[in-house]
């Protein structure tokens, strides 16, 4: 019995280790059926950018022995070599791939299909779900299918506890294209709303039914000053003028051309005046890779953390066409994993855990 009872205790406890380690913030990474997904809804799937020294204290060793057949020892192992990967990352400067750019898009729309009979098809388009306050918001839609349409669809933004409507227009179709648009105004209180499109399609009304939200006007990206190297970093100044003071996160990617290259994130405190929240791409995630030419700054993101339990998170975005800039040098950044001594300890210990089984 005392044997048996010490094998169970260390299974638990081993089970309880590794899913603390899989909930925790230090868990940055996705689990390989994440990953898989991402790829799949990119419909590529993309290889890690560069190569990475294989002999680093995470790392070393980890291939040495062959997986065990006890699945506890197996899922420790495993947890032990996404652990080890990922804290070579620091949390505000990770690698992108081409699959998790398309989805780390802050500012991206998805149309909604809605079917109709007869394998018809009623589709809503907008340029995105987030709209600052003043924006117009154009609507697209389109019919399709063997159905009767009506000559004309109505757009109504509505509150969606209250179901009252906000503003509405018609959607007039265009003879060349086919399609039905019009516009919406955003002269409306900050908050969610729910955009109606209403068609008649044999006869029968059909309404097709999705979200947005309009946020308030935060302030302006003013661009990038000049780049330079910091503590095995690339630090990138990036200047935005808020409307209050507050406490800010910023996002962005940073690209190579059309290569994604990493994630980047930052916050600061803000005030009402031109303010300039640093972004920094670590060593890990620029040394010892081919670069050429300008990089590039996309799809930035900056968000207004709320000030008391309860509020909102308000957001607003950087241009389309994102900032380019000329890096520094680079050969003097190193490809050093970016780890502290409790990171150690803990890839130690889920080591040791699964060398146990």
């Amino acid at each position: 019995m005392p044997q048996k009872a010490l094998v169970v205790s260390l299974v638990l406890a081993s089970m309880v280790v590794g899913t603390g380690y899989l909930l925790s913030a230090d868990n940055r990474f996705g689990f390989s059926w994440d990953t898989e997904t991402q790829a799949n809804e990119g419909r590529q799937k993309s290889p890690s950018l560069g190569t990475t020294p294989k002999a680093t204290w995470a790392t070393a060793g980890l291939q040495q022995k062959p997986p065990s057949d006890n699945p506890v020892g197996f899922m420790l192992a495993k947890v032990a070599d996404q652990y080890a990967q990922s804290v070579r990352y620091p949390p505000w400067s990770v690698p992108l791939t081409e699959a998790q750019a398309a989805g780390y898009r802050g500012n991206h729309y998805e149309p909604v299909v809605l079917p109709l009979e007869n394998g018809g098809q009623f589709t809503v388009t907008l340029d995105k779900f987030r709209f600052t306050r003043g924006e117009d918001i154009l609507v697209v839609a389109s019919l399709q299918g063997p159905q009767v349409m009506g000559y004309s669809l109505q757009a109504t933004l509505e509150h969606p506890e209250s179901r009252e409507a906000a503003e509405s227009a018609a959607l007039e179709q265009d003879g060349q294209t086919g399609y039905y648009q019009g516009s919406l105004t955003t002269d409306q209180e900050p908050g969610e709303y729910r955009l109606i499109v209403e068609a008649t399609v044999d006869g029968k009304p059909v309404r097709h039914a999705s979200s947005l939200t309009i946020e308030p006007y935060l302030g302006d990206f003013e661009g990038i000053e000049d780049t330079y190297l910091s503590n095995n970093n690339l630090v990138i100044p990036v200047t935005f003028s808020p409307q209050a003071s507050g406490f800010y996160a910023l996002s962005a990617q940073l690209y190579n051309g059309q290569q994604p290259v990493a994630q980047l994130q930052a916050e600061k405190r803000l005030d009402r005046t031109s303010g300039t929240v640093s972004l920094k791409a670590h060593g890990t995630v620029l040394a010892n890779k081919s670069f050429n030419g300008k990089f590039q700054l996309r799809n930035l993101q900056i968000r207004q953390l709320p000030a008391n339990p309860g509020d909102r998170t308000h957001y607003a975005f950087g241009p389309d066409d994102g900032y380019d800039f000329e890096p520094p040098d680079l050969d003097d950044l190193k490809d050093t994993p970016a780890v502290n001594p409790e990171s150690e300890q803990r890839a130690a210990l889920l080591r040791q855990l699964a060398d146990k089984f």
